[in-house]
């Protein structure tokens, strides 16, 4: 208020909402995302996608399997809040390892998320209420799928590396020899391997292959 020559002038200050200049308003309540990354069984991720396929669902996607490069989850898991729902096809796709799993349970939960399994079919927050014998088969899966995992990767690195797959083959020289000193009745098993370093269940297995020949 002011006076200006007898006269009584009010100034009036518009007052506006305090803007949260933190938050995204693009961003709408109790959202729905979905998580997929390239896995043995599903390189191209169409498996995954077809099956948490919905209707309003943003999808994060990783670009290989790799458990140390896990971009697209950091981003998903710095978006997600309170009220929030994340779907995947198995435990396996969101977790590498069994505390991998339970740190991300955790931060979930703390933040009011909640992750539905679809193989699984179990939410984050109804793992308490299930059988223990349910329990244990939705844990050999998983640790099923981190074996499968890690060998297809192993087998991938190792073929860009020019490495061969698999057991090295016996030389055809130390095999004949092999069979040659069984055959004789001259030599015990034990002196054919320290000689050609063929195993009992390896000649024996060649002896198969031969007779069948045969």
């Amino acid at each position: 208020m002011r006076r200006c020559r007898g006269l009584i002038v009010y100034i009036i200050t518009p007052t506006f909402p305090k803007r949260n200049v933190f938050r995204n308003f693009d961003r709408r309540e109790n959202m729905i995302y979905g998580y997929v990354r390239p896995l043995y069984n599903d390189a191209d991720c169409k498996e995954q996608l077809k099956k948490i396929h919905c209707s309003d669902i943003t999808i994060f996607r990783e670009a290989h399997g790799s458990p140390k490069k896990r971009i697209e989850l950091e981003k998903m898991l710095m978006a997600i809040q309170s009220g929030d729902t994340v779907i995947v096809e198995k435990m396996f796709v969101l977790a590498d390892t069994s505390r991998h799993l339970m740190e991300l349970l955790k931060l979930c939960e703390k933040d009011g998320v909640t992750i539905r399994f679809i193989n699984e079919g179990i939410n984050s927050n109804e793992l308490l209420s299930i059988s223990l014998r349910d329990m244990v088969d939705i844990f050999i899966h998983f640790q099923s799928d981190i074996v499968k995992q890690s060998t297809t990767l192993g087998i991938v690195h190792a073929k860009e590396q020019g490495k061969s797959i698999g057991r090295p083959k016996k030389s055809d020289d130390n095999v004949k020899k092999a069979i040659t000193m069984y055959h004789s009745g001259k030599y015990t098993l034990l002196d054919i391997k320290n000689e050609t370093g063929i195993s009992k269940s390896t000649l024996y297995r060649y002896l198969e292959t031969t007779e069948e020949e045969k």
